[in-house]
């Protein structure tokens, strides 16, 4: 397919997939997903991996002219709509990357949600794996426990941001994503705790990659890869993912569709490839490749995936115009970053970012290792401008939004660095300060208010 170029070219449309958390009033995990969902009445909305979790996806709309603005404000309706009815089941909304009241008595193969899929996934991981999953978090405080299902995945909600991308042109998106995947984590960190203990700036980076991950000790001495991956080189074509998916990844969910896709493609249809999809959607590449058919044309789509939620709209419509004002320029650069880099620099970023946030000290090339508020103000900042108007964005939104990230830069304030001075100056009971931090995190994020004016 790919040789025959049968796909739809690249389009300018943004796409977003948001995963929340749901508290009850007093800020503590709410399991009422599935009665939330039927209060909500919507078909955007779907369940998520834990009965605390829901997700939104919004369609894929232009942000050229006044789009970014009416993103954020159409997401802010559909999220007010929805807080609403929550509230009738006695829940409420959180974007957060890890919901700070968690405990482990909340995270257990009882709280799964009730789609079948969710249950199958845990037991051939855990089939797998052949014995517990073990969490080990290294940050401020020490995390080290045992689980005995995937659950501790539902801690970690994000943001996905989707990019259509012609095959020709998916390689250079895909490196690129990849080279400014620590920068976008440092300027958006938000996950700062996990069971109680303050450990990374971006936690869910680290725990997601433990709580899903399907090999035993003996297999990762081995050196076999995890299911959650930055990836271990630069491509030249998307169907160098697809070819590791296959070569690296026995598959986890053995279901079989009738389509055969030989067949369909000698009839001049297109086929759905649902087994592919199906195992390329069990392998958590921080940067995913994704096919799909719409209206009967394929197309393709770089995932990004390194965003966690929160902390409101505004924040997050800023995340997403900071990454595809970059991706408008770096993919179209001469002398590609990524020529000039090496891989593993770039992943380095990403955990540097994780671990410290804004504080990361991160590689670029031509500047060297320096602070992550220095690479994102001096380099990245004024390339995301020329990407938006290359976009076509309005002057005005792209001055607010990217402001906002510029805010955070000059402030050094992150969702994660507010939660963990706010707990700070509360003091006391560990529980209690997260549990009141969590109920004012709400309020500011209702308020739509960006992260770098809330007071601690």
């Amino acid at each position: 397919m790919l040789g025959d170029s049968r796909f739809e070219d690249q389009r300018p449309l943004a796409g977003l997939e948001i995963e929340l958390n749901l508290v009850d009033a007093d800020g503590e995990p709410a399991m009422c997903n599935a009665a939330v969902l039927k209060a909500i009445q919507r078909p955007d909305w779907a369940t998520e991996l834990g009965q605390f979790n829901i997700e939104i996806n919004i369609e894929p709309q232009d942000l050229a002219g006044d789009g970014a603005a009416r993103l954020e404000d159409d997401v802010r309706a559909r999220l007010n709509h929805a807080e609403e009815r929550a509230g009738s089941q006695g829940g409420h909304l959180v974007l957060i990357g890890i919901l700070p009241t968690l405990r482990e008595r909340d995270i257990g193969e009882g709280t799964l949600s009730a789609n079948p899929r969710y249950r199958l996934l845990n037991e051939q991981i855990f089939a797998a794996r052949g014995e517990d999953l073990h969490l080990f978090i290294q940050g401020v405080e020490t995390l080290d426990t045992h689980a005995d299902s995937i659950t501790p995945e539902a801690a970690c909600t994000s943001v996905q941001l989707h990019l259509q991308v012609g095959p020709e042109a998916f390689a250079a998106h895909w490196n690129a994503a990849q080279a400014i995947a620590g920068a976008q984590v440092a300027v958006a960190a938000n996950s700062p705790y996990l069971f109680g203990k303050e450990l990374h700036r971006e936690t869910r980076i680290t725990l997601f990659e433990q709580a899903t991950d399907t090999r035993p000790a003996e297999l990762k001495t081995q050196g076999v890869r995890p299911r959650v991956w930055f990836g271990e080189r630069w491509i030249t074509s998307v169907f160098d993912l697809f070819e590791e998916n296959v070569r690296y990844f026995p598959a986890l969910l053995p279901l079989c569709e009738p389509e055969e896709p030989k067949d369909v493609l000698a009839q001049g249809r297109v086929p759905e490839l649902p087994e592919l999809t199906l195992h390329n959607g069990t392998i958590y590449r921080w940067n995913r490749p994704v096919y799909a058919v719409v209206d009967g044309r394929p197309h393709l789509r770089v995932e990004n995936r390194v965003l966690p939620a929160g902390p409101s709209v505004a924040d997050i419509a800023a995340n997403a115009a900071f990454y595809y004002g970059l991706m408008r320029v770096l993919p179209y650069i001469e002398r590609p970053v990524w020529s000039r880099m090496s891989f593993a620099a770039a992943e380095e970023n990403l955990n540097a970012a994780a671990r410290s946030g804004l504080d990361a000290r991160l590689y670029w090339p031509g500047l060297g290792e320096v602070s992550a508020s220095e690479l994102i103000l001096r380099r990245l900042l004024p390339m995301a401008y020329e990407g938006l108007a290359a976009w076509g964005v309005d002057t005005a939104v792209a001055d607010r939004m990217l402001g906002i990230i510029e805010a955070r830069c000059l402030t050094g304030r992150t969702g994660a660095s507010w939660q963990v001075d706010k707990v700070s100056a509360l003091g006391g009971d560990r529980h209690e300060a997260l549990r009141r931090m969590t109920l004012e995190y709400a309020q500011h994020m209702h308020a739509n208010e960006p992260v770098h004016t809330w007071e601690v």
